[in-house]
């Protein structure tokens, strides 16, 4: 008797119970796809510093609300076969900041600071696309800037830049820094000395408009990954690249001596690249001492459609499309760089 009834009583039992886990890990994948869903939305899902940034994008629009924020064709997020990234692009031709000529959508941090205090950032990316219109004469052409150190007081020069630059046509591309002096009185004479991480630096170029160098052999190339450190700590600016397959490169430099103070000291580099158009200035003995900095990260496009013969250096003649800036996204003229992992905050003791 006790039997039967167990056998009659435990099917309703049996079937509310696999009802209620039905249901509640319908609840579980149904919020944990809700919450994937919602976890790769905005860049700050992916890179979650965003609190700590404005942006300025390449048709002209600024906020320093860049949490929750996104615009497609400027600034969101793209996923390859296993990572989120945050894709930044702008065209060689667009809205921009009010001391540049070139475009960019590019983080500017809201925090500043002097070298003396210091800061960090990091940032793990890779170049998809440069402009593939340019002049191969300039050093500037199909190039972008994916991290700086930017002072807010002063000349308002640069201390840092970092670029990818690849040539049309070539496999391998470059990654190099620029130092750009913080001129001693006129400021029209300034210049960046420029340093090769793998292979070229900035002073490599081609011997006419449409005839390019040699490719550098241990170059980076579209789409492969690769991570910089900077880290300003008492007034030295510590560097690290890495890549896989690449060696490790560091550098130092400081910030509050200059190297470049006298004429004496100005490399051949800059007096090849820089003294035909009047910029071969020196810099002020204390170089970017007690200067307020910021850091900025995303994609700084280097190309532009002004005239090469009227700057060598810096006016690139790549072509613009009147401004149409779908034109441009549709025939290679626009600067597009992904980062998935960055950081930023105070300078630490260097481990070399």
């Amino acid at each position: 008797m006790f039997t039967k009834f167990f056998k009659v009583s435990i099917y309703p039992l049996l079937l509310i119970c696999s009802a209620l886990v039905l249901q509640s890990c319908f609840h579980v994948v149904k919020k944990t796809t809700d919450e994937s869903v919602k976890s790769v939305r905005y860049p700050s899902d992916v890179i979650p510093f965003m609190n700590e940034w404005s942006i300025l994008l390449g048709d002209g629009t600024k906020t320093n609300e860049v949490v929750n924020f996104e615009k497609n064709d400027f600034f969101y997020v793209s996923k390859d076969s296993k990572t989120n990234w945050v894709v930044y692009k702008t065209p060689n031709s667009g809205i921009t900041s009010r001391t540049s000529h070139n475009t960019r959508t590019e983080l500017g941090q809201l925090k500043h600071w002097v070298p003396e205090t210091g800061g960090k950032l990091t940032g793990t990316l890779k170049v998809m696309h440069v402009s593939t219109s340019g002049d191969a004469r300039v050093a500037a052409s199909y190039s972008v800037v994916v991290g700086q150190i930017h002072s807010d007081e002063g000349h308002e020069n640069e201390p840092l830049k970092i670029f990818y630059k690849k040539f049309p046509g070539h496999k391998k591309g470059s990654v190099f820094w620029n130092y750009e002096i913080n001129t001693e009185g006129d400021n029209s004479k300034r210049w960046d000395y420029s340093t090769a991480v793998w292979g070229n630096d900035m002073s490599v170029v081609g011997p006419s408009t449409t005839v390019f160098p040699e490719e550098p052999k241990e170059g980076i190339e579209l789409g492969e990954e690769f991570s910089y450190e900077i880290n300003v700590y008492k007034g030295i600016m510590y560097l690290t690249f890495t890549s896989k397959g690449h060696k490790t490169v560091k550098f130092t430099k400081n910030l509050l001596k200059s190297d470049f103070s006298s004429r004496s000291n100005i490399p051949q580099q800059i007096l090849t690249l820089y003294a035909p158009i009047g910029r071969d200035g020196i810099e002020r003995e204390n170089a970017y001492a007690g200067e307020l900095q910021y850091f900025k990260q995303g994609a700084y496009n280097q190309t532009n459609g002004k005239s090469p013969e009227e700057n060598i250096v810096w006016n690139t003649g790549s072509e613009t499309y009147g401004g149409d800036i779908a034109k441009q996204y549709a025939n290679g003229c626009y600067t597009e760089v992904w980062f998935r992992e960055a950081s930023v905050g105070l300078g630490t003791i260097p481990k070399y």
